[in-house]
């Protein structure tokens, strides 16, 4: 996929140049060129409230990982992107010299995106800290946001994100079908489950495993509400830290849990950029002592996410999670 083009304004100065005389030497008036595509605009509705956009941009900046998947599935030129929290999921925007480097969210070069002087800019999520600076430094674009609104259902939030970039880059029906693929995962998934088995979701990260509540814990807790998951252990003021919140291995073995759902969060780094004491989410499950007697791990109804999970998050990185849970619910 070709991420980004150079074009020569000369070259389309020298064309223009060419079809006045043409048409001078024919007796022919000489057209005005088009602007109606240049000029095309969408209204939509972002995190802020009503933006106008240019339909199919020249040059766009990206900042949220959510979106990644479907730019790229759609084959959309992006001219910068935070290449540091991006792994090794999107090759074509990463490996591309062209594609400039925002660095990561704690400590991002903003000064890059204004040298590429976008006409649009997705910021958000990871980067909303940033949105107000960002605005102020790039006068000359229109900056929005769409990653899932806090309070709000994740699901609904990532086909809205989904029919804006479909109406943003006319790739309406696209859109439409990434959204219908979404329901019909979500509906099998649910089918799948029998609604009494309890669920303990987990992360792990450098060794320790940590606790995702259900509804407002990363990544995984809004599957509970939308899957009708009873809840193996609910506990009073939970976060959605995304690194899960502390818990003892002793308490997830009390609750025994019929099924552990993880998030790997060091799977999706090369080994030399993970932390210290990191091991594979279903050796540290199966491998600790304390739940061995746990029905989860005697069962084997162990369901590990996608290694890319913790950095995608977008529609189709959980349209895959409902048809895996699908799968081996069905299975089970």
């Amino acid at each position: 996929m070709s991420i980004r083009t150079t074009r020569s304004a000369a070259a389309a100065l020298a064309l223009a140049a060419a079809l006045v005389l043409s048409a001078c030497a024919s007796g022919a008036p000489a057209s005005e060129p088009s602007t109606e595509s240049a000029a095309a605009t969408v209204t939509i509705t972002d995190n802020h409230g009503e933006v106008e956009v240019p339909v199919k941009p020249e040059t766009v900046v990206a900042l949220d990982n959510t979106v990644f998947d479907t730019l790229a599935e759609w084959e959309i030129e992006l001219a910068a992107v935070p290449k540091d929290v991006m792994g090794s999921v999107w090759p074509g925007y990463t490996d591309d010299p062209e594609v400039a480097n925002v660095g990561n969210h704690r400590e991002p070069n903003l000064e890059v995106i204004v040298a590429e002087q976008p006409d649009l800019i997705i910021g958000g999520y990871r980067f909303g800290d940033y949105y107000e600076q960002i605005k102020e430094q790039n006068p000359q674009a229109v900056v929005i946001e769409i990653a899932p609104r806090d309070g709000k259902d994740t699901f609904d939030e990532l086909k809205r994100q989904t029919e804006i970039l479909g109406q943003i880059f006319d790739h309406d029906n696209e859109a439409a079908a990434l959204n219908a693929e979404l329901d019909s995962a979500i509906s099998g998934a649910k089918q799948a489950y029998n609604g009494t088995d309890t669920v303990m979701a987990v992360n792990t990260s450098a060794g320790r495993i940590g606790y995702i509540a259900p509804v407002v814990g990363r990544s995984l807790g809004p599957v509970f509400p939308a899957l009708g998951w009873q809840p193996a252990l609910e506990i009073e003021g939970a976060s959605d830290d995304h690194q899960g919140d502390d818990i003892s291995v002793e308490a997830i073995a009390a609750s025994n849990p019929g099924w552990i759902v993880a998030l790997d969060r060091d799977a999706a780094f090369a080994p030399s950029e993970r932390e210290p004491g990191s091991a594979p989410a279903d050796e540290l499950i199966t491998s600790s002592e304390a739940l061995q007697n746990v029905s989860a791990v005697q069962q084997g109804r162990i369901v590990i996410l996608d290694p890319n999970f913790y950095l995608t998050e977008g529609i189709q990185a959980y349209t895959g999670l409902f048809t895996q849970l699908q799968e081996a619910f069905s299975a089970a």
